[in-house]
């Protein structure tokens, strides 16, 4: 499928500025209800169809009063499903290669995370789960074979990234190391396997993804020094590349594990970077649970556990500082020095999204005050403008912002009136296309980056879903 394949030609309309223009546009969509053709591909050109999806979809539709806002989650939440899952068997076993989308490689990060809202539905259809269980298990093999890399092909077939100065291989589309490229794997198996039940994927490639992740991890603390991994890459992009040749910046070795790259695929300023090591202590928990439950391996399991219990540790002495305004919150990356990076990246595990990631309670004050620092213009990349407001990065670069953080924040909300808000963003900001985007400029919406990112169209599908489950459909229904 063509990278443009997800985005079809549909009524334009101007960028909105205000509430009231906002309020305006509302009406006149409740007027035009025909004018929403499906912007999804033709059902035979669609690569997974799952029946259960397909009546979730029809379902949330019926319950949605506002036609746009319906019809943007019929767009959306099946996108993954619609073009991006390639599922077949391989040994006799599922196997599901997930693209990320307009680029033809499969992320750790974005793969899991992009089918994670179907989980839910798995036990209601034998062919989704089946198709779950393949993605799982590619993720295992990805783990064993460059725990390192963060993106993969379909089979050895090289990669423009090849000449990066570090040990690539023709099966690897990039390899920057990410901590949470690891996390997300067993976010996602551990789900699945509370849902279903379902016990078969715990096999040896998973005992050994587990070896890889605590040895990668491990190395990555670089107590006894930098590891074996290094990374650097001709470009005009310094986010792109690392400093001293290679090893970035100087770590003390207090407990918490280095990350390279940031979950932008951005390289990190200071080498801890705080939401991924606080997702890795979570992370290691749900491993060494299934461990002990499924393999009944209480060795690895314990060292699972004592890994999490040292990283939490160097968390509460390092990972805060406190700030003038703010008080007391969480700093983005830290080097064990004594220095603090204060700012937020759209990209999850950001600050903002740990209580959804469930890394931290969304109660906890200290969260609390650093949700308000990074949705603030304290925060270098948060931007505001006629359109929208929200945060972005140096992925992208300046008064660009991300849907993903708007959806970030209205999933941590405990304020329908936030919520809401979030909402008419996120609809608004579409460039009437009726799917999310990489990024929209803060003043014109038609400006916005990678029109097929499968991530954040299921994303946006999963938040619906969840606002109506957690009863707030009257909510959705005022907008």
């Amino acid at each position: 499928m063509e990278a443009d394949a997800a985005s079809g030609k549909v009524i334009r309309m101007n960028p909105l500025g205000s509430t009231e223009r906002a309020e305006a546009t509302y009406v006149a969509r409740q007027d035009n209800v025909g004018q929403y053709v499906s912007q999804r591909p033709k059902v035979e050109d669609r690569l997974f169809q799952s029946d259960i999806i397909e009546k979730k979809i029809a379902e949330i539709k019926a319950l949605l009063k506002n036609p746009y806002l319906a019809w943007m989650f019929e767009n959306c939440f099946p996108n993954t499903l619609d073009t991006t899952v390639h599922f077949r068997m391989l040994d006799g076993k599922p196997d599901t290669f997930v693209y990320t989308g307009d680029i033809h490689a499969m992320w750790l990060r974005d793969s899991g995370a992009q089918v994670w809202p179907y989980v839910q539905f798995a036990n209601e259809d034998p062919k989704l789960k089946t198709m779950l269980e393949g993605v799982i298990r590619r993720q295992f093999l990805c783990i064993n074979m460059d725990p390192y890399a963060n993106a993969f092909n379909d089979g050895p077939k090289g990669s423009e990234w090849e000449t990066d100065r570090t040990d690539m291989k023709p099966e690897l589309h990039e390899r920057k190391w990410e901590i949470d490229s690891l996390c997300y794997p067993l976010r996602l198996a551990y789900h699945y396997w509370k849902v279903t039940g379902d016990a078969s994927i715990f096999d040896e490639n998973w005992l050994k993804a587990v070896e890889n992740i605590l040895r990668t991890f491990k190395e990555q603390q670089r107590k006894e020094d930098k590891g074996p991994y290094r990374f650097q890459r001709k470009t005009e992009r310094a986010t792109d590349t690392t400093i001293n040749d290679g090893w970035g910046a100087p770590a003390n070795p207090v407990g918490l594990i280095v990350s390279i790259f940031r979950p932008s695929d951005d390289a990190t300023t200071l080498p801890f970077l705080i939401p991924s090591n606080f997702f890795a202590v979570t992370s290691l928990r749900k491993a060494s649970e299934i461990l002990t439950e499924v393999n009944k391996d209480a060795d690895l399991a314990r060292q699972c556990t004592d890994l999490a219990d040292e990283v939490e540790q160097a968390l509460n002495k390092y990972a805060t500082c406190e700030h003038p305004e703010y008080g007391t919150i969480y700093a983005y990356e830290v080097d064990g020095y004594g220095s603090h990076m204060l700012m937020d990246d759209a990209n999850v595990p950001s600050l903002l999204a740990m209580p959804y990631l469930g890394d931290v309670d969304v109660h906890d004050p200290i969260y609390q005050n650093t949700r308000r620092f990074v949705w603030s213009e304290d925060n270098p990349y948060f931007f505001k403008g006629k359109a929208g407001e929200g945060i972005g990065g140096p992925h992208i670069g300046y008064d660009m912002v991300w849907p993903m953080s708007i959806m970030m924040k209205a999933f941590t909300s405990q304020d329908d009136d936030e919520i809401k808000e979030c909402i008419r963003m996120l609809m608004t900001t579409d460039a009437g296309t009726g799917f999310m985007h990489e990024s929209f400029h803060k003043d014109n919406p038609e400006k916005f980056t990678r029109k097929w990112f499968a991530w954040q169209n299921t994303l946006f599908g999963e938040l619906i879903i969840k606002l109506i489950d957690d009863g707030k459909l009257d909510l959705l229904n005022s907008l």
